[in-house]
């Protein structure tokens, strides 16, 4: 069994006080720091405080110790044994400090994982957390951190997949649409921090080769019928989810039979498309620094410095 110490820190040109504030609000809906909607958010079963479970993807902690405006530690949850630890320290007026420690032990394949996958990920995450920070305090990012191939490659692997559920009771417009539907499915993907509310941004799911019938509220209506098919997509979008619903029925010989063969692939390629574009708008989204202080995007140019070990 070994031990893992990864090191980050920035300084940056704002008070303490004021970087100090921008942690205290770590895991809030308005959190301004955390890497979201590239990254899964940082979530806990009640707000920032000692006792506090919860952790980000599959990583899961508790908050172990909490200074406001200075420090809070992150207690990995067993089996896992270790900590990760933010502190920010004044160095003089106008200029922080800004530190990520993290110790574990690891055992078995965890030693494989660390420095192929899981060590490339966590300084990307970390130095984009700096860079918001240097968003939110300072209102730029001279030199925000850049993704490598590797990066982009574990990202798409990692990024979270439709879960099958029923057509949501929500889903009025494509309830109306289709009289006794032969088939209907759905698929439901988690609303990250960042990403568009706006049913519109959402038709490239269909990569916009359908038109859009009908909109009431967040449910916006496509035309998908083809070979004869009687067929409705619905996108629907509330504060917490986006659903892709499908309502489908085949009336003639021909469309039974074509009804046949697609009906084989059609949830895979449902699942695949809104996955797709889920991740598409999420890394398109605006950073959380700059949602905090209601610029634009930052453009991407030196990769950011790091120490790691």
């Amino acid at each position: 069994m070994g031990v893992v110490r990864n090191e980050h820190e920035r300084i940056v040109q704002a008070p303490a006080e004021a970087v100090g504030a921008l942690l205290d609000r770590l895991s809030a809906e308005d959190d301004p720091v955390f890497p979201v909607p590239a990254w899964a958010p940082m979530t806990f079963d009640r707000p920032l405080g000692v006792g506090a479970t919860g952790g980000h993807g599959p990583i899961r902690y508790s908050v172990a110790a909490y200074e406001p405006g200075r420090r809070v530690r992150f207690a990995f949850t067993p089996p896992g044994e270790g900590f990760h630890e933010m502190t920010v320290e004044s160095r003089g007026e106008g200029r922080c400090l800004v530190r990520h420690v993290l110790e574990m032990r690891q055992s078995g394949v965890d030693r494989l994982l660390w420095p192929i996958a899981v060590r490339p990920v966590h300084d990307t995450m970390l130095e984009e957390l700096f860079d918001n920070i240097e968003r939110a305090a300072t209102g730029g990012c001279a030199r925000p951190v850049r993704w490598s191939l590797r990066l982009r490659l574990l990202n798409r692997l990692w990024w979270p997949r439709p879960r099958a559920v029923g057509v949501p009771p929500e889903a009025r417009l494509l309830r109306a649409s289709v009289e006794r539907p032969g088939y209907q499915d759905a698929y439901r993907m988690d609303l990250r921090a960042g990403l568009p509310r706006d049913p519109g941004a959402w038709t490239g799911v269909l990569r916009d080769a359908f038109p859009v019938v009908a909109r009431e509220g967040g449910e916006l209506l496509m035309d998908v019928n083809t070979a004869g098919l009687s067929a409705r997509a619905s996108i629907l979008v509330d504060e917490r989810h986006v659903t892709l619903s499908t309502a489908v029925r085949a009336d003639s010989v021909r469309a039974r039979l074509y009804w046949g063969v697609v009906r084989r692939v059609h949830p895979f390629m449902a699942r695949t498309m809104l996955r797709r574009t889920h991740r598409r708008l999420a890394l398109a989204a605006p950073h959380a620094g700059e949602r905090a202080t209601g610029t634009g995007h930052s453009t991407v140019s030196a990769p950011s410095h790091f120490v790691s070990g």
